[in-house]
């Protein structure tokens, strides 16, 4: 497909001696994938030639196209191109496209690129991605993007499918090579699954805010490291959960918070928090608790899991949610990153997540989970009735539990 279409721009450009580049990870790949197709399909064109030691198609009018490798970028510089194919993008050099191939398409101002090949997770190639079906969404007719799972293609039988499925050790392996996820390409990702199911269902996209709603916040709360905050509406009877908006900010007081939140047009229900906003801080001698309430802010203190028991609550969760993809990017971002990781001794997975970048988002998200998992219970009165803490942070009975040690 993408030789052909790469043809195809070559041919019908007004412009003559216009140049065309397919470009895969190394000059050797592209070489062994598509020297052979582009003699091929392009073998029938009067006064065609190939020249095999430059992999160079001449085509009439001085027209070209080259197969070439991305190992070196800088070595692409100078081309002038009217069409380029970049195969297997995840695997190139994220300068490649902005710096190279880019301006490269800019010299004559109508030049398009094709990017085609495997997801590999959070990387070049799903930002492109991303922007494309962003730009469709919002019928910008020069932005296209579709994703080809084995499953719904049918081009591999349901047998073949089960028997390459059965030998994986991961299931996030089948998923990136099969089934085209974005988040199974880091091994060991949480919500791979579910993040990919609804995306293919379109419930990643435009998502706007409904003014007849109330909105229900979600926090982390870092002190020098990172405050994530999610924002959601939940549908009073069909109980879909519409995902409006995130924010992540990185040494700020709570102060620099509670001003985002006015600063938005958002009527507000609930404020989901982690039982850890009731503990006094020795310095101020006052709980976050107190000071969230002096800033107008009355936190819903959702239940104290164990963290395996608030992922299954997120995976619970995100089939009913509808994630807006641009206000609630970053967001997304982490959620697909989060991952657990292997003991490399004895080849097991760790029990716990990861802790990197990702773990103030999904925090925070796990916390919008088991909150609205609860209900309507009041959430700060039934935690203080399980473990005896005051808003203040004092405690007046002692569970037994060893939370507080």
């Amino acid at each position: 497909m993408a030789i052909n279409w790469l043809l195809r721009e070559i041919l019908v450009s007004g412009r003559k001696n216009a140049v065309g580049a397919y470009i895969a990870p190394t000059y050797s790949s592209a070489k062994r994938i598509s020297w052979t197709m582009l003699r091929e399909y392009a073998g029938n064109i009067p006064g065609v030639r190939f020249n095999e030691a430059e992999l160079r198609c001449d085509l009439p009018d001085g027209k070209k196209i080259y197969l070439l490798g991305a190992e070196s970028p800088d070595a692409l510089r100078g081309l002038g191109l009217s069409a380029a194919v970049m195969d297997e993008y995840a695997d190139m050099s994220a300068r490649l496209y902005p710096e190279i191939i880019r301006p490269a398409l800019s010299d004559f101002g109508d030049g398009k690129a094709l990017w085609i090949g495997t997801p590999r997770g959070e990387n070049q190639f799903k930002e492109i991605y991303d922007h494309a079906v962003q730009r469709m969404n919002e019928g910008d007719p020069e932005w296209f993007a579709m994703l080809f799972p084995a499953s719904k293609t049918g081009v591999l039988s349901q047998k073949e499918l089960d028997d390459a499925r059965a030998i994986v050790q991961d299931e996030s392996q089948y998923l990136q090579e099969y089934e085209c996820s974005w988040s199974a390409a880091l091994v060991g990702s949480f919500f791979a699954f579910q993040l990919d199911e609804i995306d293919s269902k379109d419930q990643i996209g435009n998502v706007p805010w409904e003014p007849n709603l109330e909105v229900i916040t979600s926090w982390d709360l870092g002190m020098s490291d990172a405050t994530a905050i999610w924002f959601a509406q939940q549908h009073p009877r069909s109980g879909e959960v519409r995902i409006i908006d995130y924010y992540e900010a990185s040494g700020e007081g709570l102060h620099h918070y509670i001003r985002e939140l006015k600063n938005k047009p958002y009527q507000y229900s609930k404020h989901f928090f982690p039982f850890d906003v009731m503990v006094r801080e020795l310095g101020s001698g006052s709980s976050r608790y107190e000071m969230l309430q002096q800033l107008g802010i009355r936190p819903s203190i959702v239940a104290r899991l164990p963290v395996q028991d608030g992922i299954e609550a997120v995976r619970s969760l995100i089939p009913r949610c509808w994630i807006d993809r641009s206000n609630c990017a970053a967001g997304l971002k982490a959620l697909r990153h989060y991952h657990r990781t292997m003991n490399q001794r004895t080849g097991d997975w760790n029990s716990k997540p990861n802790h990197d970048w990702s773990s103030h988002a999904c925090d925070s998200f796990r916390y919008l989970a088991v909150g609205l998992r609860d209900g309507d219970e009041d959430a700060d009165l039934s935690y203080m009735a399980r473990t005896g803490m005051t808003a203040g942070g004092q405690r007046v009975i002692d569970p037994g539990d060893g939370s507080f040690g």
